[in-house]
């Protein structure tokens, strides 16, 4: 059976009288692909907040890799093998392309062991996986929005995680760059053997890479389960989908 690497317990988060993570509770095993949706204002990005450290929990307690990382800072976490990207990238701008990846690996969580040299060989590997390799001596303000999504991508592998927290990599995306992301995603997946918890609201993304999805609305879990399960649950259907969805 594989072995449990995050773990959230009861996890609530408000923001004065609006409650946006209500309860919430699921484990994520290493070598998952798992897909979290919902409609918008359901709660996503604030767990995934929540879980990367970017927000204090007001309860409940989340577990990472065996440690309890409720209280610590997100560089902490990073240093124990958790990444995140952002829906919005969120680039040094005027540093080169290269520089950004330099970044990830001196903050990662075998920074120790890396000197200014390595990360910036280190730079140039992550750049060549994610094909960015020929926008190394570019500044990342001088991207596209596809490039930045990718530089996300590279700076978040070079931290060298176990798990990575992808917010929307799609969104804004026109189709035939969403499915080079995809594509991109399942190839690093399967390359470096990151465990990935996913949101999306291209529904069609998750049905397709995920192998479990949860479901959240109003800041509650409403479903869990297998692409299928989740498109057939009638709550699903209700509160996000409308219809039932042929998976």
């Amino acid at each position: 059976m594989a072995k449990e690497l995050l773990k959230v317990t009861d996890v609530y988060k408000s923001f004065g009288g609006l409650t946006a993570v209500n309860g919430v509770s699921f484990s994520i095993y290493e070598g998952e692909t798992v897909g979290l949706m919902g409609p918008n204002g359901a709660g996503k990005t604030t767990l995934i907040n929540l879980i990367s450290g970017t927000l204090p929990v007001d309860s409940g307690k989340i577990e990472f890799a065996g440690t309890d990382i409720t209280n610590l800072p997100p560089w902490k976490r990073c240093k124990l093998g958790l990444a995140r990207t952002y829906q919005i990238p969120r680039p040094f701008p005027g540093l080169l392309t290269s520089a950004n990846i330099v970044v990830g690996a001196l903050c990662g969580k075998d920074m120790t062991e890396r000197s200014l040299m390595d990360a910036s060989a280190e730079a140039m590997h992550y750049l060549e996986i994610v094909g960015l390799f020929h926008k190394r001596n570019v500044k990342a303000e001088e991207l596209s929005l596809y490039e930045l999504r990718l530089l996300e991508l590279a700076r978040a592998l070079a931290t060298t995680p176990k798990l990575i927290l992808l917010d929307e990599v799609v969104a804004g995306l026109n189709p035939a760059e969403a499915d080079e992301a995809v594509k991109l995603i399942e190839r690093i997946k399967d390359y470096f053997g990151v465990t990935v918890l996913w949101i999306e609201h291209v529904m069609a993304v998750l049905m397709k890479a995920a192998s479990r999805v949860i479901v959240l609305h109003y800041g509650q879990k409403i479903a869990e389960g297998s692409p299928q399960e989740v498109a057939r649950n009638p709550q699903v259907i209700e509160a996000y989908l409308g219809e039932e969805v042929n998976v």
